[in-house]
């Protein structure tokens, strides 16, 4: 397999495929290709996993492509304004992602989702209690809303973000949320309920502009309906 990443405020990702190679994403993630990729949409990983996935909002089935001629391309775009970041994983290695940066991966890549705290409090909580992890071996690529910022936190130093701008970490940082203190900084801090504490070591990626944000700031400008 060989990529190449093309634009710079909305990126996509161009990979070439030979013939037996494979890559997949979620049902509608294909942007454009060429002929000689097959498309076969199925339920990866068994009923555990489509299970998990509903759970989380996201679609039960996931789509392979895979390249039946000497060699095929496919494309894939990102969905907001952002960065694509390849992200190559040895055997057994993981890596832990915000539930919509996926975008694709090999198919030797295992993608399973990944909850913080109790399964109620991951599906009413909002961003950051539902993640999803990445095992290798293969490279998956994610997609990063806004500018990446990238932190590698030493044993025992921690940060404490917003959920939303948490876009990926090493397994190796340990991750919690808890829910904001004081009623007024809960009624009028406007930074939401919950925060993310990461403590070190490992690397840490956030992001500028978290999908939730900038549809937050649009909103303002939309004139409310009447009647």
């Amino acid at each position: 397999m060989q990529y190449r990443i093309k634009g710079d405020i909305m990126q996509i990702v161009e990979i070439v495929l030979n013939r037996g190679e494979s890559v997949y994403t979620q049902v509608g993630g294909m942007s454009w290709m060429s002929n000689g990729i097959e498309m076969k949409t199925s339920g990866r990983g068994g009923f555990g996993k489509m299970l998990s996935r509903a759970l989380a909002g996201e679609s039960m089935f996931l789509t392979t492509y895979t390249c039946v001629a000497d060699q095929g391309m496919i494309t894939f775009a990102a969905s907001a304004p952002g960065k694509i970041l390849p992200v190559p994983l040895k055997e057994r290695y993981s890596i832990i992602v915000q539930r919509s940066a996926f975008l694709v991966a090999e198919s030797s890549v295992d993608l399973e989702m990944h909850f913080r705290k109790r399964l109620g409090a991951g599906l009413f909580g909002g961003e950051g209690f539902i993640l999803q992890k990445l095992t290798g071996p293969g490279t998956a690529f994610v997609e990063i809303d806004g500018e990446v910022v990238e932190y590698n936190l030493q044993a025992g130093q921690s940060i404490k973000v917003d959920p939303g701008y948490l876009a990926m970490y090493e397994p190796t940082v340990d991750y919690d949320i808890t829910m904001v203190k004081g009623v007024t900084n809960i009624l009028f801090g406007g930074e939401g309920l919950f925060l993310a504490t990461l403590r070190g070591p490992g690397r840490v990626w956030l992001q500028t502009m978290p999908l939730s944000s900038l549809a937050a700031a649009i909103r303002r400008f939309i004139p409310a309906r009447s009647g």
